[in-house]
């Protein structure tokens, strides 16, 4: 049986920083070096496998290995990049294991998932269970900002890009990692998220009444999103399991200095959709609010993120296996809908059943001293392994 904990500590120690749009350059950035360690790792293991390169410096990489009787296709995915190491209290690409843990960035958040699926993947590799299904290891690129890996690999699957050699077809089933603390994710929230812009005209700070302050206007703008931010929630049925619709306003810029009165503003918006909702649906809602309540016009660029939600309208049959195998690794787990975003939400799009399960809890990802539990972290390469050996 691989243990996932050696991997995982590879995987740590190879920064794979998304810079989530900030102008960078550096080693640490980008998933070029975890996608070299896949292909040496992957070639050793003597598997077929394939790397897809997305643009310089990232790429996805796929795997598969066929079953024997079975026809199914499962689909593993798991995202190569972390967020960024701003504020960590910890060494964050010194692997450190203490108390049942291993502390650095990536460790929950989803290296640790992407350690058990290679796990899982080696012992398939190695064992070749009777009757296990065709299995697909994705190990997906740009995860934490765009979504650039795994839009791509949809895409394929629908002809809008070129199709992959290893994985033509769309799978039947797709188990996505992110850290649910082994309960199984069968709905999320999406999200829109979009920049608002004010204008006005600029003058001397000493004549303000010659100008136009567009932060003045931004002003107005932002109490009405904040009545409608209170608004919204109650304004249409929560979904049970993922929550209730909401909006946030996470960043403002404007101005150039402070002796000229302002001709610029802008503030980006973060409306979290719920199941049954459409991306750009909830602008247009927001810019017609606006619009019925502003005596001068704003502009709403195009989304720049438009993360769907997941609905469990799909994956009941999925979630219902894969619990039974989860019961008799470690017991009875939850069924559960949680409010972030995941890679499932499109693979569902496409009409592929999806779940999210993996090691870890969410409440330590993306923080300045994550960790994650090596017990969770076994624990989960067995469920994949008995999962996708069930065929």
């Amino acid at each position: 049986m691989t243990d996932p904990l050696p991997l995982l500590k590879d995987l740590v120690s190879i920064p794979s920083v998304n810079p989530m749009g900030r102008d960078v350059s550096g080693p640490e950035f980008f998933e070029g070096r975890v996608t070299a360690y896949l292909e040496n790792y992957l070639s050793r293991l003597n598997v077929p496998f394939e790397i897809v390169e997305m643009t310089s410096g990232r790429a996805n990489v796929l795997a598969r290995l066929d079953g024997g009787t079975s026809s199914r296709t499962i689909l593993l995915d798991a995202h190569q990049d972390t967020v960024p190491v701003d504020g960590m209290t910890i060494p964050p690409f010194e692997p450190t294991e203490r108390d049942g843990r291993i502390y650095g960035r990536g460790s929950c958040d989803v290296k640790g998932g992407m350690a058990s699926m290679l796990a899982a993947f080696t012992r398939l590799a190695t064992e070749r269970p009777a009757g296990m299904a065709n299995v697909v290891l994705s190990c997906s690129c740009d995860e934490e900002a765009t979504s650039l890996g795994i839009n791509h690999l949809a895409a394929s699957w629908t002809g809008k890009a070129p199709a992959y050699r290893l994985c033509p077809q769309r799978p039947d089933v797709a188990i996505v990692a992110e850290p649910t603390e082994l309960d199984i994710v069968v709905a999320h929230r999406g999200a829109t998220r979009w920049k608002l812009r004010t204008a006005g005209r600029a003058c001397h700070s000493s004549r303000p009444s010659e100008g136009v302050n567009a932060i003045y206007r931004m002003a107005q703008v932002l109490r009405l999103l904040e009545e409608y931010a209170a608004w919204l929630p109650g304004s249409r049925p929560a979904h049970p399991l993922c929550g209730p619709a909401t909006l946030s306003v996470g960043l403002i810029s404007g101005g150039s200095s402070v002796n000229v009165v302002p001709d610029g503003c802008v503030i980006e918006l973060d409306r979290r959709v719920i199941p049954g909702e459409e991306n750009l649906a909830v602008q247009t809602e927001i810019a017609d609010y606006l619009r019925e309540r502003l005596d001068f016009e704003v502009v709403h660029e195009a989304p720049y993120c438009t993360s769907p939600a997941l609905g469990d309208d799909l994956n009941g049959s999925l979630a219902q296996q894969l619990s039974q195998t989860i019961s008799t690794v470690v017991g009875p787990r939850q069924v559960i809908g949680v409010p972030y975003g995941t890679h499932a939400s499109r693979l569902a799009r496409i009409g592929i059943p999806s779940v999210v399960f993996g090691p870890g809890n969410i409440a330590q990802a993306h923080t300045k001293d994550e960790w994650i539990a090596i017990d969770q972290l076994r624990q989960a390469a067995d469920v994949y392994f008995q999962f996708c050996a069930a065929g």
